[in-house]
């Protein structure tokens, strides 16, 4: 992915997968995931989180199945959803088995950590069977205790090596249909086992700090760690780990594939922090609009600067723009051009029409 000051990014060629009608890997779109955090078994407070999570922008959302009853109420919620539904499983492999034949699009396991190999055999047969992939997801809260002993504590080589070995038992199953992870709270110890692993592993990675925090401290720990991996081009999948609404984490997710220019949908909104030269209240403003124009999905690029200062040269590289003026009278600018002044209190709802408008052109074209 190149930009206009010549610098490439490069994403790693790994395999191809697909997780329901989702690609995952080769040259396709960057997926933004994320996961509820309601009770599986409360369907329908399941269901309407999945839709919410799919209307942000999600591409995948993943669901946990820790008893029977989840893995079967996955199937109802299933059907009620249209987004790919990965399930998350640990340790008991017949709840892997029902998720697959429940209609999951992707089981998350670690094959080391549900039994013996006649185990790890139903859960593949199960998978192929129904047309489900599998992540195999290393985390270093959780690592397998020899590869523990053998490092003395979590490190890239122990995750390295436990994906690895888990790819092994999957690959003796004949099993190729399969994505990686290898997360840890810590930023430089997360990138660096993906570093390691991308050199020696070409399938799809999903990209993650887990258990990044709160949403501040979350999103910048996730936006450094996966903002390094993809800027790296290593990267195929990404989920933002918040202990807040997981709606947020598809607006993050979604928020550094678009600074990065590697997927852009949407309205990317360009705006100032104001000042006392502001000629409108701009945080206000750019809190309203970031709701009212939610539902675009279309890429337009959107500037909203409180003055003149540097209001125009914005305004002149993206689609639409406002620049604040005196009393009032602000400019409208369209395809960088100046066009006309609008006043503050017609301001945002004429921003919103101009915008509908360029989605609906781009679209049609």
């Amino acid at each position: 992915m190149s930009n206009p000051y010549g610098i490439d990014i490069k994403r790693k060629n790994t395999r191809q997968i697909f997780v329901g009608d989702v690609p995952v890997g080769g040259d396709s779109p960057i997926s933004v995931q994320s996961m509820t955090n309601t009770d599986t078994r409360d369907i329908k407070s399941t269901v309407d989180q999945v839709i919410g999570l799919q209307d942000a922008g999600a591409d995948l959302v993943r669901i946990s199945c820790p008893d029977e009853e989840s893995s079967i109420a996955l199937k109802t919620i299933i059907d009620e959803t249209n987004v790919p539904i990965v399930a998350d499983i640990h340790f008991h492999y017949k709840r892997a088995i029902e998720a697959a034949e429940s209609g999951a699009s992707c089981l998350r396991i670690n094959p080391g950590n549900i039994g013996s190999i006649d185990r790890v055999k139903e859960v593949v047969k199960a998978a192929k069977d129904n047309n489900c992939s599998i992540r195999i997801g290393v985390n270093a809260g959780s690592l397998e205790r020899d590869i523990l002993e053998k490092f003395k504590e979590p490190c890239p080589e122990a995750l390295v090596e436990s994906a690895l070995r888990n790819i092994k038992i999957l690959e003796d199953e004949d099993f190729f249909n399969l994505k990686i992870s290898v997360k840890s709270s810590d930023v430089f110890l997360s990138i660096e086992a993906y570093k390691q692993l991308s050199k020696i592993s070409d399938y799809p990675l999903h990209l993650g700090i887990t258990e990044a925090g709160s949403f501040i401290s979350g999103s910048i720990k996730s936006s450094i760690g996966i903002g390094t991996l993809l800027l790296s081009g290593i990267g195929d999948t990404i989920r933002i780990s918040l202990s807040d609404n997981p709606v947020k984490e598809v607006t993050i997710g979604n928020e550094i594939l678009k600074s990065l220019n590697l997927r852009n949908r949407g309205v990317k909104i360009i705006s100032c922090p104001s000042c006392a030269r502001q000629g409108f209240q701009v945080i206000d403003t750019v809190k309203i609009l970031e709701e009212k124009l939610s539902h675009i999905k279309t890429p337009i690029t959107l500037s909203i600067i409180g003055c003149v200062v540097n209001g125009p040269g914005e305004a002149a590289m993206t689609d639409i723009g406002i620049t604040g003026g005196k009393k009032g009278n602000n400019m409208l600018y369209l395809s960088g051009v100046q066009t006309e002044k609008v006043l503050t209190e017609d301001m945002i709802s004429r921003v919103v029409s101009e915008v509908e408008k360029k989605a609906s052109e781009l679209e049609n074209n």
